[in-house]
């Protein structure tokens, strides 16, 4: 059997090099040279992506929004604007399903021909957001409110 003091007799007792053009390098340093890599980069994103859950749109009930929307078209008539919360089916832009959110905002006008509620911008002079009415899922605020308990 071959001893390695003997093999290596010749070099086991000199002194570590240490460079003098480099600087010690750290053992943390070190050790980040050994971390595992991400051989399948965007893998984890694909992962987390079809882990995310949308949820469904629920069905609206019709016969209560009609109403809401026709006392809004009236106030609008009148030349009032509304200021109404409104919950509003968003579609996922990646997967089926969606999310609902709450939006605020006064209405400027009822557009019939894109089917949509068109709210001030902030500066309340321009077009601000447009909510398709088939994705508005219900309209709150004082001047509609009194429809909820009247309109099952």
């Amino acid at each position: 059997m071959n001893d390695a003091r003997i093999i290596y007799g010749d070099i086991i007792d000199l002194p570590h090099h240490q460079s003098q053009v480099h600087p010690h390098m750290s053992l943390y340093d070190r050790a980040a040279q050994f971390a595992p890599f991400a051989a399948l980069t965007g893998y984890d994103d694909m992962i987390s992506e079809e882990a995310r859950e949308t949820g469904l749109k629920l069905a609206q009930n019709l016969k209560r929004l009609n109403a809401k929307i026709s006392v809004i078209s009236d106030m609008l008539e009148a030349g009032e604007h509304p200021a109404l919360s409104f919950t509003v089916f968003v579609p996922d832009e990646k997967k089926s399903g969606g999310s609902y959110t709450e939006i605020k905002g006064s209405v400027k006008r009822i557009d019939p021909i894109s089917d949509s509620l068109i709210l001030f911008s902030e500066n309340e002079k321009s077009d601000g957001l447009s909510l398709k009415l088939e994705d508005i899922h219900d309209i709150y605020g004082e001047t509609v409110d009194y429809l909820d308990d009247q309109i099952l």
